[in-house]
């Protein structure tokens, strides 16, 4: 198993090894902001569109759009995970496709059947592309992407939503600073004892790692947190509801308190840790939920990893959230001297 090094989190040369990753989510504040240069044009012109019976999208990051959509949509609102659409979308319906590398067979097919069935059509994607050219001089907006980011081109379509009164306010400037602020407090140049992210990654250093998020917002940046930790670390990493979560950490042994770390420094089980995803947002039973795996975590003295992010709107918030935890996969990896998952 590889051993963590924790001295490598402050290294130079260890993390010039990382730049590649570190630099991609640096920049994701500015790739918001060129996709909302790009699509600026375009948002305007979805206020003309009639309020629909209902929107289905379809896509890379189709269920962040749902999750931000359903506590307020007036309408039925559908993430499809499949090419075609359901057999009752007609003309009184919206379809939304994001399709940001604008070549995926499924997603060409899902926008050519809402032409073919007189759907309302949004397709996020670049132009020129596959999907732009399938569906050119037909009756559909375009918001143009250009940075290939699936979650910058998820905000533009929530900004577009919006302006069609159909989901909250997102203002994609206020979730690209979310998204800078994160950058900064989490920068490589920051050290251990002041960068959350780098904290993350020497709580999870030798451990299995459960990630959960209270509300759906929150829920949602876990299981991205806990794929991406996947991928840094080569091991198991679990996201799931609290009361998945709570008979796996009741099953967990006490520590003995006469184990000597340095005997066995790697031992051949991991213990787990809990990572707790926290945008402020939860309700009673969120909050309850969120105590009582503490206090089975603390009864078996596993330990708690939380991430705060509870100002701002909702998105940034899930911003916030969402990016310190890939920061801390990043780290991990760096600290593990894992450079696989760099390419």
């Amino acid at each position: 198993m590889p051993f963590f090094d924790d001295s490598l989190l402050d290294d130079p040369t260890a993390l010039a090894a990382a730049d590649g990753m570190l630099r991609r989510l640096a920049q994701a504040g500015a790739r918001i902001r060129i996709e909302a240069e790009q699509a600026a044009a375009a948002l305007s012109a979805v206020v003309e569109l009639p309020r629909p019976r209902a929107v289905i999208a379809a896509g890379s990051e189709a269920r962040l759009i749902r999750s931000m959509l359903e506590p307020s949509c007036p309408v039925p609102f559908l993430a499809w995970p499949r090419h075609g659409l359901p057999g009752w979308v007609g003309a009184l319906d919206l379809v939304v496709v994001l399709a940001t590398d604008g070549a995926d067979a499924n997603l060409v097919a899902t926008a050519r059947e809402a032409i073919r069935r007189g759907s309302q059509l949004i397709i996020a994607c670049p132009q020129p592309s596959v999907i732009a050219e399938r569906v050119s001089g037909r009756d559909a907006i375009m918001l143009p992407t250009k940075t290939g980011d699936t979650l910058a081109a998820a905000v533009i379509v929530l900004a577009a939503l919006h302006r069609m009164q159909l989901g909250p306010i997102v203002d994609a400037e206020a979730v690209a600073g979310a998204f800078d602020r994160v950058a900064e407090d989490c920068s490589p140049y920051v050290d251990v004892a002041e960068n959350p992210a780098k904290d993350l990654a020497l709580g999870l250093a030798e451990t299995q790692p459960l990630v959960w998020g209270g509300s759906v917002l929150a829920s949602r940046a876990s299981r991205r947190v806990a794929e991406t930790l996947r991928a840094a670390s080569g091991r198991a990493a679990l996201a799931a509801d609290a009361g998945e979560l709570v008979p796996v950490l009741a099953s967990v042994t006490r520590k003995d308190l006469f184990d000597d770390p340095f005997e066995n420094p790697q031992p051949s089980e991991r213990r787990p840790a809990l990572v707790i995803l926290d945008d402020g947002t939860g309700d009673q039973l969120t909050n309850s939920w969120q105590n009582r795996l503490r206090e089975v975590a603390d009864a078996a003295d596993v330990r708690v990893c939380p991430i705060y992010c509870t100002s701002g709107g909702d998105l940034d918030r899930y911003a916030g959230l969402l990016q310190t935890g890939l920061f801390g996969a990043v780290y991990l990896a760096v600290g593990l001297g894992r450079s696989i998952w760099q390419d």
